[in-house]
Protein backbone atom coordinates (compact mmCIF):
# COMPACT_ATOMS: atom_id res chain seq x y z
CA UNK A 1 0.00 0.00 0.00
CA UNK A 2 1.24 3.62 -0.73
CA UNK A 3 1.77 6.14 1.63
CA UNK A 4 -0.93 8.75 0.10
CA UNK A 5 -3.41 5.50 0.05
CA UNK A 6 -2.15 5.18 3.72
CA UNK A 7 -3.39 8.86 4.72
CA UNK A 8 -6.43 8.33 2.29
CA UNK A 9 -7.57 5.42 4.04
CA UNK A 10 -6.72 7.01 7.06
CA UNK A 11 -8.33 10.42 6.54
CA UNK A 12 -11.81 8.39 6.39
CA UNK A 13 -11.51 7.15 10.58
CA UNK A 14 -12.87 9.27 12.85
CA UNK A 15 -10.21 11.69 14.29
CA UNK A 16 -10.39 10.13 17.70
CA UNK A 17 -9.30 6.86 16.56
CA UNK A 18 -5.98 7.50 15.05
CA UNK A 19 -3.12 8.08 17.13
CA UNK A 20 -1.39 11.25 16.49
CA UNK A 21 1.84 11.39 14.86
CA UNK A 22 4.75 11.90 16.47
CA UNK A 23 4.91 15.66 18.15
CA UNK A 24 1.33 16.25 17.88
CA UNK A 25 -0.83 16.37 20.74
CA UNK A 26 -5.08 15.26 20.57
CA UNK A 27 -6.67 18.59 21.27
CA UNK A 28 -9.99 18.48 23.90
CA UNK A 29 -12.78 17.96 22.01
CA UNK A 30 -15.08 19.97 24.16
CA UNK A 31 -15.75 22.85 21.64
CA UNK A 32 -16.22 20.69 19.04
CA UNK A 33 -18.49 22.86 17.02
CA UNK A 34 -16.28 25.65 16.72
CA UNK A 35 -13.22 24.21 16.74
CA UNK A 36 -14.49 21.59 13.64
CA UNK A 37 -15.24 25.37 11.68
CA UNK A 38 -11.75 26.47 12.64
CA UNK A 39 -10.17 23.82 11.89
CA UNK A 40 -12.04 23.59 8.38
CA UNK A 41 -11.19 26.82 7.39
CA UNK A 42 -7.55 26.49 8.68
CA UNK A 43 -7.66 23.38 5.86
CA UNK A 44 -8.87 25.06 3.22
CA UNK A 45 -7.01 28.08 3.91
CA UNK A 46 -3.52 26.05 3.56
CA UNK A 47 -4.99 23.82 0.24
CA UNK A 48 -5.71 27.71 -1.64
CA UNK A 49 -2.08 28.73 -0.66
CA UNK A 50 -0.34 25.93 -1.39
CA UNK A 51 -2.14 25.04 -4.83
CA UNK A 52 -1.35 28.75 -5.89
CA UNK A 53 2.70 27.75 -6.04
CA UNK A 54 4.52 26.78 -8.79
CA UNK A 55 7.57 24.69 -8.46
CA UNK A 56 9.70 26.90 -9.87
CA UNK A 57 8.71 29.84 -7.88
CA UNK A 58 10.79 27.64 -4.72
CA UNK A 59 12.97 25.93 -6.83
CA UNK A 60 12.30 22.77 -7.64
CA UNK A 61 11.44 20.61 -10.70
CA UNK A 62 7.93 20.44 -12.64
CA UNK A 63 8.03 16.88 -13.75
CA UNK A 64 6.95 15.55 -16.55
CA UNK A 65 3.82 13.68 -14.73
CA UNK A 66 2.50 16.51 -12.39
CA UNK A 67 -1.10 16.80 -11.80
CA UNK A 68 -1.06 18.77 -8.75
CA UNK A 69 -1.92 22.81 -9.23
CA UNK A 70 1.11 23.61 -7.10
CA UNK A 71 2.92 22.10 -4.89
CA UNK A 72 2.55 18.91 -2.91
CA UNK A 73 2.10 18.66 0.33
CA UNK A 74 5.18 16.71 0.74
CA UNK A 75 6.82 19.38 -1.04
CA UNK A 76 5.53 22.12 1.46
CA UNK A 77 6.30 19.78 4.47
CA UNK A 78 9.52 19.83 2.72
CA UNK A 79 10.29 23.27 2.46
CA UNK A 80 8.67 23.98 5.94
CA UNK A 81 10.96 21.01 7.15
CA UNK A 82 7.96 19.56 8.77
CA UNK A 83 6.48 16.07 8.80
CA UNK A 84 4.55 14.92 5.35
CA UNK A 85 1.98 13.11 7.77
CA UNK A 86 1.57 16.15 9.99
CA UNK A 87 0.80 18.34 7.26
CA UNK A 88 -1.32 16.38 5.17
CA UNK A 89 -3.08 15.89 8.64
CA UNK A 90 -3.18 19.47 8.99
CA UNK A 91 -4.72 19.89 5.34
CA UNK A 92 -7.51 17.11 6.37
CA UNK A 93 -8.50 19.20 9.38
CA UNK A 94 -7.32 17.26 12.32
CA UNK A 95 -8.00 17.37 15.55
CA UNK A 96 -4.34 17.98 16.75
CA UNK A 97 -2.76 20.76 18.23
CA UNK A 98 -0.07 23.32 16.31
CA UNK A 99 2.98 25.17 17.35
CA UNK A 100 3.80 28.46 16.47
CA UNK A 101 6.61 27.56 15.60
CA UNK A 102 5.52 25.02 12.64
CA UNK A 103 3.00 27.50 11.84
CA UNK A 104 6.23 29.92 11.19
CA UNK A 105 7.75 27.04 8.78
CA UNK A 106 4.81 26.72 7.00
CA UNK A 107 3.72 30.24 6.78
CA UNK A 108 7.69 30.55 5.67
CA UNK A 109 7.42 27.57 2.80
CA UNK A 110 3.97 28.85 2.03
CA UNK A 111 5.33 32.39 0.81
CA UNK A 112 2.66 34.02 2.90
CA UNK A 113 2.13 37.84 3.04
CA UNK A 114 1.81 39.62 6.45
CA UNK A 115 -1.80 39.57 6.11
CA UNK A 116 -2.16 35.91 4.92
CA UNK A 117 0.35 35.13 7.84
CA UNK A 118 -2.08 36.87 10.15
CA UNK A 119 -4.90 35.02 9.49
CA UNK A 120 -3.19 31.75 9.46
CA UNK A 121 -1.95 32.21 13.34
CA UNK A 122 -5.81 33.53 14.40
CA UNK A 123 -6.91 30.40 12.50
CA UNK A 124 -5.20 27.80 14.28
CA UNK A 125 -5.35 30.13 17.60
CA UNK A 126 -2.11 30.35 18.11
CA UNK A 127 0.29 33.18 19.11
CA UNK A 128 2.56 34.27 16.44
CA UNK A 129 6.11 34.51 17.87
CA UNK A 130 7.25 37.47 15.01
CA UNK A 131 4.02 39.82 15.02
CA UNK A 132 5.72 42.43 13.63
CA UNK A 133 7.47 40.49 10.70
CA UNK A 134 6.86 40.76 7.54
CA UNK A 135 6.37 37.39 5.62
CA UNK A 136 5.94 38.83 2.30
CA UNK A 137 8.07 36.05 0.30
CA UNK A 138 10.02 39.00 -1.31
CA UNK A 139 13.34 37.59 -2.10
CA UNK A 140 16.72 38.73 -0.83
CA UNK A 141 17.22 39.00 -5.22
CA UNK A 142 14.07 40.27 -5.78
CA UNK A 143 15.16 43.11 -2.94
CA UNK A 144 18.20 44.09 -4.86
CA UNK A 145 16.66 43.95 -8.01
CA UNK A 146 14.41 46.75 -6.03
CA UNK A 147 17.71 48.65 -5.35
CA UNK A 148 19.32 48.59 -8.13
CA UNK A 149 16.43 50.32 -10.51
CA UNK A 150 17.02 53.17 -8.23
CA UNK A 151 16.78 56.46 -9.04
CA UNK A 152 13.73 54.68 -11.13
CA UNK A 153 10.81 54.36 -8.21
CA UNK A 154 9.83 50.65 -7.53
CA UNK A 155 7.66 48.88 -5.23
CA UNK A 156 6.43 44.72 -5.24
CA UNK A 157 2.72 44.74 -4.53
CA UNK A 158 0.44 41.72 -4.10
CA UNK A 159 -2.65 42.17 -5.67
CA UNK A 160 -4.58 43.23 -2.60
CA UNK A 161 -2.36 46.22 -3.25
CA UNK A 162 -0.38 45.57 -0.26
CA UNK A 163 3.73 47.75 -0.26
CA UNK A 164 5.27 44.31 0.16
CA UNK A 165 9.09 45.86 -0.29
CA UNK A 166 10.34 49.29 -2.11
CA UNK A 167 12.99 50.99 -3.33
CA UNK A 168 14.44 54.56 -1.30
CA UNK A 169 12.81 56.53 -4.54
CA UNK A 170 9.43 54.43 -4.37
CA UNK A 171 9.98 55.05 -0.51
CA UNK A 172 9.78 59.24 -0.70
CA UNK A 173 7.65 59.49 -3.83
CA UNK A 174 4.11 60.64 -2.34
CA UNK A 175 4.66 60.21 1.27
CA UNK A 176 7.32 59.12 3.74
CA UNK A 177 6.33 55.35 3.32
CA UNK A 178 8.86 54.28 6.14
CA UNK A 179 6.94 56.88 8.98
CA UNK A 180 4.11 54.45 8.10
CA UNK A 181 2.75 51.47 10.39
CA UNK A 182 2.80 48.85 8.68
CA UNK A 183 -0.95 48.10 8.34
CA UNK A 184 -0.76 51.43 6.42
CA UNK A 185 1.21 50.15 3.76
CA UNK A 186 -1.57 49.72 0.97
CA UNK A 187 -1.98 51.83 -1.84
CA UNK A 188 -5.71 51.73 -1.83
CA UNK A 189 -5.80 52.73 2.30
CA UNK A 190 -3.11 55.60 1.64
CA UNK A 191 -5.09 56.54 -1.99
CA UNK A 192 -8.07 57.53 -0.16
CA UNK A 193 -6.93 58.23 3.11
CA UNK A 194 -3.67 59.67 3.03
CA UNK A 195 -3.42 63.82 2.67
CA UNK A 196 0.28 63.84 1.56
CA UNK A 197 -0.55 60.71 -0.85
CA UNK A 198 -3.76 62.18 -2.26
CA UNK A 199 -1.70 65.61 -3.15
CA UNK A 200 0.84 63.62 -4.89
CA UNK A 201 -1.56 62.04 -7.68
CA UNK A 202 -2.15 64.58 -10.11
CA UNK A 203 -5.54 63.27 -11.46
CA UNK A 204 -7.04 61.95 -8.15
CA UNK A 205 -10.42 61.18 -9.30
CA UNK A 206 -9.69 59.10 -12.19
CA UNK A 207 -6.75 57.23 -10.20
CA UNK A 208 -8.91 55.98 -7.40
CA UNK A 209 -11.92 54.76 -9.53
CA UNK A 210 -9.14 53.34 -11.42
CA UNK A 211 -7.37 51.08 -8.55
CA UNK A 212 -10.70 50.37 -7.56
CA UNK A 213 -11.55 48.26 -10.67
CA UNK A 214 -8.70 46.87 -10.62
CA UNK A 215 -9.25 46.00 -7.03
CA UNK A 216 -12.30 44.37 -7.49
CA UNK A 217 -11.14 42.40 -10.33
CA UNK A 218 -8.83 40.36 -8.31
CA UNK A 219 -10.99 40.36 -5.39
CA UNK A 220 -13.07 37.69 -7.33
CA UNK A 221 -10.69 35.24 -6.87
CA UNK A 222 -10.72 36.34 -2.93
CA UNK A 223 -13.86 37.33 -2.07
CA UNK A 224 -14.60 35.19 0.98
CA UNK A 225 -10.61 35.83 2.64
CA UNK A 226 -10.92 38.14 5.77
CA UNK A 227 -7.87 39.85 4.53
CA UNK A 228 -9.35 40.96 1.50
CA UNK A 229 -12.91 41.53 3.49
CA UNK A 230 -11.24 43.47 6.12
CA UNK A 231 -9.29 46.23 3.96
CA UNK A 232 -12.94 46.94 2.10
CA UNK A 233 -14.55 47.09 5.40
CA UNK A 234 -11.90 49.50 6.81
CA UNK A 235 -12.17 51.98 3.70
CA UNK A 236 -15.85 51.82 3.55
CA UNK A 237 -15.78 53.40 7.13
CA UNK A 238 -13.18 56.06 6.46
CA UNK A 239 -14.03 57.23 2.45
CA UNK A 240 -17.25 58.53 1.71
CA UNK A 241 -15.23 58.76 -1.81
CA UNK A 242 -14.73 54.46 -1.71
CA UNK A 243 -17.78 53.87 -0.92
CA UNK A 244 -19.61 55.78 -4.08
CA UNK A 245 -17.02 53.59 -6.30
CA UNK A 246 -17.33 50.71 -4.78
CA UNK A 247 -21.18 50.98 -4.78
CA UNK A 248 -20.77 51.26 -8.75
CA UNK A 249 -18.73 47.72 -9.00
CA UNK A 250 -16.56 48.83 -12.12
CA UNK A 251 -13.96 46.21 -13.10
CA UNK A 252 -11.05 46.45 -14.95
CA UNK A 253 -7.57 44.50 -15.90
CA UNK A 254 -4.25 45.76 -14.90
CA UNK A 255 -2.58 47.66 -17.99
CA UNK A 256 0.60 49.87 -18.30
CA UNK A 257 0.00 53.07 -18.27
CA UNK A 258 1.56 57.18 -18.04
CA UNK A 259 0.90 58.18 -14.56
CA UNK A 260 1.49 62.31 -13.64
CA UNK A 261 2.86 62.82 -10.48
CA UNK A 262 3.53 66.38 -8.19
CA UNK A 263 6.24 65.89 -6.20
CA UNK A 264 6.52 68.97 -3.15
CA UNK A 265 10.00 69.28 -3.59
CA UNK A 266 10.78 68.10 -7.26
CA UNK A 267 8.01 69.09 -9.16
CA UNK A 268 5.77 66.87 -11.64
CA UNK A 269 6.78 63.72 -12.63
CA UNK A 270 5.71 61.89 -15.67
CA UNK A 271 6.59 58.63 -15.99
CA UNK A 272 5.53 55.19 -17.30
CA UNK A 273 3.85 52.48 -15.44
CA UNK A 274 5.26 48.97 -15.82
CA UNK A 275 4.55 45.69 -14.06
CA UNK A 276 6.40 42.70 -13.61
CA UNK A 277 4.65 39.45 -12.40
CA UNK A 278 6.78 37.51 -9.71
CA UNK A 279 4.23 34.51 -9.26
CA UNK A 280 1.52 33.47 -11.36
CA UNK A 281 -0.96 35.63 -12.33
CA UNK A 282 -2.30 37.73 -10.32
CA UNK A 283 -0.18 37.41 -7.57
CA UNK A 284 2.31 40.00 -6.55
CA UNK A 285 4.23 42.55 -9.06
CA UNK A 286 7.00 44.61 -9.34
CA UNK A 287 5.62 47.92 -10.36
CA UNK A 288 8.45 50.46 -11.71
CA UNK A 289 7.88 53.65 -12.58
CA UNK A 290 10.21 55.20 -15.47
CA UNK A 291 10.67 58.12 -17.18
CA UNK A 292 9.15 59.87 -19.82
CA UNK A 293 11.42 62.99 -20.47
CA UNK A 294 14.45 63.74 -19.91
CA UNK A 295 13.24 66.94 -17.24
CA UNK A 296 11.75 63.79 -15.19
CA UNK A 297 14.50 61.26 -15.07
CA UNK A 298 16.71 64.42 -14.02
CA UNK A 299 13.91 64.80 -11.36
CA UNK A 300 14.31 60.95 -10.43
CA UNK A 301 17.40 61.70 -9.58
CA UNK A 302 17.32 64.71 -7.27
CA UNK A 303 14.35 62.79 -5.35
CA UNK A 304 16.87 59.83 -4.76
CA UNK A 305 19.40 61.99 -3.16
CA UNK A 306 16.61 63.35 -0.74
CA UNK A 307 15.65 60.12 0.09
CA UNK A 308 19.20 58.87 0.67
CA UNK A 309 20.18 62.16 2.94
CA UNK A 310 16.99 61.27 4.84
CA UNK A 311 17.57 57.46 5.69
Amino acid sequence: MTVDATLTQAATRPAASAAPPPGAAPRPSTAAGDDAARRAELAAFLRSRRERITPEQVGLPRGARRRTPGLRREEVAHLGAVGVTWYTWLEQARDIHVSPQVLDAVARALLLDRAERSHLFALAGAVDPLPGKECTGVSRELRQMLHQLAPFPAVVQNSRFDILAYNSTYGRLMCDLDALPEEDRNCMWLAFTHPEWRACVVDLDATMRVMAAKFRASMAEHVAEPAWKALVARLTDASPEFREIWAQHEVIRPVSSVKLFRHPQVGILQVTATSLWTGPNPGPKLLSYTPVDETTHERLRQLEKLALAAA
